[in-house]
């Protein structure tokens, strides 16, 4: 798992050190591709003709889009602001997705300790937001800032909306190669769309750039997603979810000590709530374990 959290943590730097030789959402396109590409045989080998004809292929159409509409959020958004500011704001899809399962599904529903994770995480997304290193919002560094760390943020919808459409629909009986396949899918095509259309399909073939897609397409886009579908069903989700928090840290951690990103106050303040937050939503349920198996330890005569 500490693995899995430094992969994704790198993602973001990876994506950012090699911009000037491949525009980001090139980048995430052809990461999708190939991982679609594997994924596809995958697929077919298990299922054969009923890989698409399970009731599965409108789901994971909607899937795709709003996979490839997060990856291009995130891919834009790199544009304009550090990879520090969007490893955060990405990482806040726990409190999207635990609003909306709450609204959805009734065994869902969120506790008051979990409102209370909720509400400090979103005071934590406004300073983190508001206070760009002192510089006024009238600056032009400040907004395009601003821009960037909004597509941040949406992207962390993008993401919340994605796991509650895969808890509503067929795809939550799915196997995990499947609905993987369904993302990398629709976002392999969309994003290399937008990328042509946009005129940022050009390519340097450094080794920089190679490597960095390479590293991408393989642990990032396939074996790292695999692999944590994978460890969702042999593991409480709630634990996992915890332990994915490390992600945002290794992502800034990496963004000051690579890329020589800076950071203020303010931003780590908000980074700091927000993560607090998401700990509240994400695993009170375990911390109310903990406290049940301490009462009970106390009441027994053994303890």
């Amino acid at each position: 798992m500490l693995a899995l959290c430094v992969c994704w943590g790198f993602q973001q730097i990876a994506i950012k050190l090699v911009a000037d030789d491949i525009a980001p959402i090139m980048q995430i396109g052809l990461r999708s591709t190939f991982a679609a590409l594997v994924l596809a045989v995958v697929v077919w080998r298990a299922e054969k003709q009923r890989a698409f004809t399970d009731g599965t292929l409108v789901p994971g159409l909607i899937v795709g889009l709003l996979f490839a509409g997060e990856f291009l959020f995130v891919a834009q958004g790199l544009v304009y602001t550090t990879a520090s500011h969007m490893s955060v704001f990405l990482y806040t899809a726990p409190i999207f997705a635990a609003l909306g399962l709450h609204w959805l599904l009734p065994e869902e529903r969120l506790k008051p300790l979990q409102w209370v994770g909720v509400a400090l995480a979103f005071c934590g997304i406004a300073v983190a937001f508001l206070v760009k290193g002192g510089q006024p919002l009238a600056h032009d560094g400040a907004r395009n800032m601003l821009l960037g760390d909004a597509m941040g943020l949406l992207a962390g919808l993008l993401w919340g909306a994605t796991t509650v459409a895969i808890r509503k629909t067929s795809l939550s009986e799915a196997a995990p190669a499947k609905t993987l396949f369904y993302q990398m899918a629709v976002a392999s095509v969309g994003l290399l769309a937008f990328a042509a259309a946009t005129d940022h399909q050009g390519i340097r073939y450094t080794p920089a750039a190679m490597l960095s897609v390479a590293f991408q397409s393989v642990v990032v886009a396939l074996t790292s997603y695999l692999v944590w579908f994978w460890l969702l069903r042999r593991y409480l989700a709630s634990r996992l979810s915890i332990l994915s928090f490390m992600t945002p840290l290794f992502g800034v951690s990496f963004g000051v000590l690579i890329l020589d990103e800076p950071l203020d106050a303010g931003f780590v303040i908000g980074a700091v709530m927000v993560l607090a937050g998401i700990t509240l939503v994400s695993g009170a349920e375990m911390v109310r374990e903990r406290l049940r198996k301490r009462q009970a330890q106390r009441g027994s005569p053994h303890g």
